[in-house]
C-alpha cells in the first residue's frame, strides 16, 4: 500500500493542515508520499520533504498549477492515481474543491473528513453535526479521502524524502485565475490559533465586537465568530466557526453572547478547554463548557480584562 498526500501549499511553504494529513496517511499503512502541484515550488517541496513519515515527494511543476486551480491539480492527481491505494486531501476549501473531482472521475465512494484511521479500509467520520460518529468500510480499489486536522496531532519534521519531478498535465483550460483578496490581520491564523475568543449575536452589532478586542489581545488570540453573527453582518465571513464556517480545536475556546446552535458546537466542541460567557443560563453553549459564567457580557468581559491585566 503506497498513500499519496495532496499538499496545501503557497508555492513557498506548505500549510500546516498538510502536516496533520500526513499523520492520517502515515496511520493508513505503507508508504507516504507527498504531490506538490504548484509553479516555482521548489521550496514548498523541501519542506515537504522534511516531514517525518513521508518517503517520496513528487514535484508537478508548471505556470497552470501557481494558483492550484481544482481542475488542473485533479487532472494531476488522476495521471498518477493508478499507483495509490489512499489518497488524502486537507478537509480545507483546497481540498474539498479537489478531491470530489477526483473520486468522481475514479467512480469511487469519497470519505469526507475522517477524524480516526480505525484500519487501511475503514474509517471514522462525524455526521448529523457532529453528534454521531458513523464509521465507514470502503471496498474500493483507492480510497478517496478528506481529513479533519483538528483530529491529528501534526506531523513532526526530520524526515528526509526523495524529491521527483514528474511530468505535468497540460492545462486543462476549463477555469483561469482572475483574483483573490486576502483578509490582512495581526491575529493568530483562525484554524491555526492556540486561544481564540468569539462572540455571537448576542454582542448585538459590528461596533460592540469591539469590546472582544482587548480580551484577545491580552490572550494573544484569534477571533471567531457564530454565523449568526456572521449572517447579521457583525464581522466577516472567514470569522465564522461551526458546521458551515471553520473547525477549530484550541487549547482554550472563549464563546461570548453564542447560544450553542448544534451547527456552531460542531466546529469547536474539541477544544481543550471551553468558557462560556452567556446571560441565558439555558444557552446550550453550557452543556459543553468546562467553564460558564451566566451575566451580562459587556460587565463580564471588561472585567475579565481587568482581571487579566
Amino acid at each position: 500500500m503506497v498513500a499519496l498526500v495532496i499538499a496545501e501549499h503557497d508555492n513557498g511553504s506548505l500549510k500546516g493542515a498538510t502536516h496533520h494529513t500526513v499523520t492520517a496517511a502515515v496511520q493508513c499503512g505503507g508508504d507516504v508520499h507527498i504531490l506538490v502541484a504548484g509553479s516555482g515550488c521548489g521550496a514548498a517541496a523541501e519542506a515537504a520533504a522534511q516531514i517525518a513519515g513521508v518517503s517520496k515527494v513528487l514535484v508537478a511543476d508548471a505556470p497552470h498549477f501557481a494558483d492550484g486551480l481544482a481542475e488542473n491539480v485533479a487532472e494531476q492527481i488522476l495521471a498518477i492515481a493508478g499507483s495509490y491505494s489512499h489518497i488524502l486531501a486537507p478537509a480545507t476549501a483546497y481540498g474539498k474543491n479537489i478531491l470530489p473531482r477526483v473520486a468522481a472521475k475514479l467512480d469511487v465512494a469519497q470519505i469526507s473528513e475522517i477524524t480516526k484511521v480505525d484500519s487501511p479500509d475503514t474509517f471514522e467520520r462525524p455526521i448529523y453535526a457532529g453528534n454521531a460518529i458513523a464509521t465507514v468500510q470502503s471496498s474500493d480499489s483507492v480510497k478517496v479521502i478528506t481529513v479533519r486536522g483538528t483530529a491529528f496531532d501534526s506531523a513532526a519534521a526530520g524526515g528526509s524524502a526523495a524529491i521527483e519531478a514528474i511530468a505535468a498535465v497540460a492545462d486543462a483550460g476549463t477555469s483561469s485565475f482572475v483574483g483573490r483578496e486576502l483578509a490582512k490581520s495581526d491575529r493568530p491564523e483562525l484554524t491555526a490559533a492556540k486561544v481564540i475568543v468569539s462572540g455571537g449575536r448576542g454582542i448585538g452589532s459590528a461596533d460592540n465586537f469591539k469590546i472582544l478586542e482587548p480580551l484577545a489581545d491580552k490572550l494573544g488570540a484569534a477571533m471567531g465568530a457564530s454565523r449568526a453573527a456572521v449572517d447579521a453582518g457583525f464581522v466577516p465571513n472567514d470569522w465564522q466557526v461551526g458546521q458551515t464556517g471553520k473547525i477549530v480545536a484550541p487549547t482554550l475556546y472563549i464563546a461570548v453572547g453564542i447560544s450553542g446552535a448544534i451547527q456552531h458546537l460542531a466546529g469547536m466542541k474539541d477544544s481543550k478547554v471551553i468558557v462560556a460567557i452567556n446571560k441565558d443560563s439555558e444557552a446550550p453553549i453550557f452543556s459543553v463548557a468546562d467553564y460558564g459564567l451566566v451575566g451580562d457580557l459587556f460587565e463580564a468581559v471588561p472585567e475579565l480584562v481587568k482581571e487579566l491585566g
